[in-house]
């Protein structure tokens, strides 16, 4: 009889080898010291668009509150998961979202812990998980803390955020004029769709 159980997604040395949050932030930093981000892309633009992002993600790191009902619904947790988060400096998407993920996390007290790997050096993981055929971040893997299987995924962006997208695609925006509709958005939502998004998830997983 065939093996049906399912594989783990990634390797226990793949994932000690991933990021925690602070070492995450820490090298954003050191790369920002020497007007670098993450990837292979160094042009100045996405440098620069890579700097809004570390301040995007301190202002959130700072402001952002775990809504009550999340809080209910991660304390019924009843065993361990591990957040593993593809990532990338100069995403915006992910400046807006990582840090929010990472609350929650923290707000679980021990059973939601968290992992960042980089898009750019993880592409046979990144291509299990495309959206519309795109490597579309941030992309969150919910796996079991056991066994590494997956048991969900959320991602790259709150439903919301995500149409707004396709909308300004279809229209043919510029990076440009994306960046500045999207991240109006986030800033008048205040995390409240992705921490619903998050919501329905964590309730799935009780």
């Amino acid at each position: 009889m065939a093996d049906t159980t399912p594989a783990p997604v990634v390797t226990p040395e793949r994932l000690a080898a991933a990021y925690s949050y602070a070492s995450y932030r820490q090298l954003l930093d050191e790369l920002m010291a020497q007007r670098h981000t993450t990837g292979p892309n160094q042009e100045e633009w996405l440098v620069q668009y890579a700097h809004l992002n570390i301040q995007r993600m301190q202002r959130i790191d700072k402001t952002v509150h775990v809504l009550p009902e999340l809080q209910a619904a991660l304390a019924r947790l009843e065993k361990p998961y591990i957040w593993l988060v593809l990532t990338e400096g100069w995403c915006g998407d992910a400046a807006q979202i990582v840090p929010t993920l990472e609350a929650v996390a923290r707000a679980s007290h021990g059973k939601l812990s968290t992992r960042y790997l980089l898009r750019d050096e993880n592409l046979d993981l990144m291509d299990r998980y495309l959206t519309n055929g795109g490597r579309s971040i941030p992309k969150l893997i919910v796996l079991d803390a056991a066994s590494l299987t997956e048991v969900a995924n959320w991602g790259p962006r709150p439903a919301p955020a995500q149409e707004l997208f396709l909308q300004l695609k279809a229209a043919g925006a510029t990076h440009e004029e994306y960046a500045e509709k999207v991240h109006s958005w986030y800033a008048k939502d205040k995390t409240q769709n992705t921490q619903q998004e998050l919501l329905a998830l964590v309730q799935r997983l009780s």
